[in-house]
């Protein structure tokens, strides 16, 4: 399937509006991410259809499900997903990109200067040490860290009211059972990806700061 295809058949399928402009955007960033992995080595996945259902599909399936708020962080951002798929599908959030390996953020900003996105801002640094002037509406990470590290590292960069999000493999029962007991977590949506066999969960807590 071509990355366009599956790019069409993904967002029909998760029912996500995307203008023409968007669905330009994220085929320039599948497109931008498979020339710099070449290099840089920001992700496992390879070929251009593979990133699209692997990370922008990925991305943009958690979207129905995320708590109100247009103040978001990607956590680890990596190669840039979730965040850079939830920017360009929403532009009228401001995203903040937070990764501590310099290449990746060099990518990050990069990627954010040649799609055009004066909604992303890219944070370099570790997110414990990270003070932002403003905290943040939702917090979210993929493949960051396990539950009991992503809310102790993170939950300083969230509103009081405001929400940590993991985005999860299979059911994660035994990183639940670790949450700490001033965490609730018990909100775990079930995530259906289009074109990808594999279970995802998304896990939406609220800490007491």
């Amino acid at each position: 399937m071509t990355p366009e295809g599956a790019l069409e058949r993904g967002a029909s399928e998760l029912a996500i509006p995307l203008a023409a402009e968007a669905r330009e955007k994220l085929l320039q960033y599948a497109a931008l991410l498979t020339k710099w992995n070449k290099t840089y080595n920001l992700t496992a996945i390879h070929g251009t259809s593979e990133i699209v259902i692997q990370h922008v599909l990925d991305s943009l399936s958690v979207l129905p499900h995320l708590p109100a708020g247009d103040l978001l962080a990607d956590v680890g951002s990596g190669s840039g997903a979730p965040g850079l798929p939830i920017a360009i599908a929403q532009p009228q959030w401001h995203v903040t990109l937070n990764e501590s390996n310099g290449k990746k953020a060099a990518f990050l900003r990069q990627a954010a200067i040649e799609l055009a996105l004066p909604n992303v801002a890219v944070h370099e640094g570790r997110a414990e040490a990270w003070r932002p002037a403003r905290r943040f509406d939702v917090v979210i990470s993929r493949a960051f860290a396990e539950l009991a590290v992503f809310i102790r590292v993170c939950r300083h960069l969230v509103s009081p009211q405001g929400w940590l999000a993991a985005m999860k493999g299979a059911f994660p029962n035994a990183e639940l059972a670790g949450v700490p007991g001033d965490c609730d977590c018990s909100k775990v949506v079930a995530i259906r990806v289009p074109l990808l066999d594999a279970a995802r969960h998304l896990v939406l807590c609220r800490a007491r700061s």
